[in-house]
């Protein structure tokens, strides 16, 4: 059998690599030094390699790793990128794997490096056995724009026909979860003195009309889209930060809103905006001045697998516990729109991600390791 390093050694090494992902530039860092490591181990056990850029800069990139011949099989995927991290507020080097209380702690550990590691160590065994093939997908900059998931996307490839993603979710599988988007609305009007409003435009006046046609569609929405499979069974619109004028004796000529929609299953991202954007019509109409809608990401789709999916009720039997669904979005709707059946399904708990002392509990790594062993077995031996 190929020779991996042990498992805590794989968690160990992709810790100690940084890999942060984030808007602002002073935070971001490539994660190519992660994915080629992890094309090192993928390589000492066999399998079919490629290291894919997914910018220009040439500084973000994937790996599509594959073991056995033929098409369909198991996807094991993940993103390779961290969110930036609270320095001084961590009780141990961020980057170094630190072990106490029965908890690895580290930057990624949960939230998912740890679960590649899991992933080729429970390949491993069973690569002489394939009948179907198992493929590793490691992705950039989940944690910021998506753009790993987008990019591999574009080539519209099968790349299996069961996507099984590391995120943390207590073992639980998941099977859907919400979508998000996040825009902003510019309102330009006329200025002029405060005593005269005849001779102005007021932004501000235009964008309430906006804040209060934003919450009738949000109540409407609320009707139309309820899923009580979610703890929060309904779509919420969050109005989050508002920006205009500049004197009190002034007419108020620029304002902008910044909000975001979490977008239920069935709840198409095109459809929303579109839906604001005739709001955004009449208001300009009625106030004549000129109102854009920017979005500030392309978004995330929302995620449904089948209840009844092969995968969900495989997932439900390994791990005793039934299918759920969870309020942060996750790559899952690309792999969908690819035809494939997937599940999010990770060692990890959300509670610990994205937060100083990231940890994953050591007593999930022998079942997990179990899951994805059988995972294979069953589907792809």
């Amino acid at each position: 059998m190929p020779e991996l390093p042990k498992l805590e050694t794989m968690v160990r090494e992709l810790v100690a690599i940084p890999s942060v992902s984030s808007t602002l530039p002073r935070w971001d860092q490539s994660n190519r030094p992660v994915v080629e490591r992890l094309a090192q181990w993928c390589e000492t056990l066999g399998m079919e390699v490629a290291l894919l850029p997914v910018n220009e800069a040439g500084d973000k990139w994937n790996l599509v790793a594959k073991a056995g011949q033929g098409e369909g099989g198991l996807v094991l995927a993940g993103h390779t990128d961290t969110v930036p991290y609270d320095e001084g507020s961590w009780s141990s080097d961020p980057f170094k794997l630190n072990e106490r209380d029965g908890k690895w702690y580290g930057l990624g550990v949960c939230d998912m490096k740890g679960f590649f590691a899991l992933a080729l160590a429970a390949l491993a065994p069973a690569l002489a056995y394939l009948r179907k093939p198992v493929t590793l997908i490691a992705t950039a900059d989940e944690e910021s724009s998506m753009d790993g998931a987008r990019r591999l996307m574009q080539a519209a490839k099968n790349y299996g026909d069961y996507v099984v993603i590391g995120e943390p979710t207590g073992m639980r599988p998941i099977r859907q979860h919400k979508g998000i988007l996040m825009d902003a609305i510019k309102v330009e009007g006329r200025s002029g003195h405060s005593s005269q409003p005849a001779l102005g435009r007021n932004a501000l006046e235009a964008m309430t009309d906006v804040m209060i046609g934003l919450r009738e569609l949000r109540t409407s929405w609320m009707e139309q889209y309820s899923n009580p499979g979610f703890a929060v069974p309904y779509p919420t619109l969050n109005l989050g930060c508002i920006h205009g004028g500049d004197n009190p004796n002034r007419i108020c000529k620029s304002c902008e809103l910044q909000y975001d929609v979490r977008l239920m299953p069935g709840m198409p991202m095109e459809t929303v905006r579109d839906s604001i954007r005739r709001r955004l019509r009449s208001v300009a109409e009625k106030h004549e001045v000129d109102i854009q809608l920017q979005p500030l990401f392309d978004g995330v789709d929302s995620f449904q697998e089948r209840e009844d999916s092969r995968l969900v009720r495989l997932c439900e039997e390994l791990t005793g516990k039934s299918s759920g669904s969870v309020a942060f979005a996750t790559e899952a709707p690309f792999f969908k729109q690819l035809g494939a059946e997937t599940v999010v399904l990770g060692p990890g708990d959300i509670d610990q991600a994205h937060q100083p002392d990231e940890y994953v509990a050591l007593d999930r790594i022998p079942p997990m390791m179990k899951l994805l062993e059988e995972l294979i077995r069953r589907l792809c031996l």
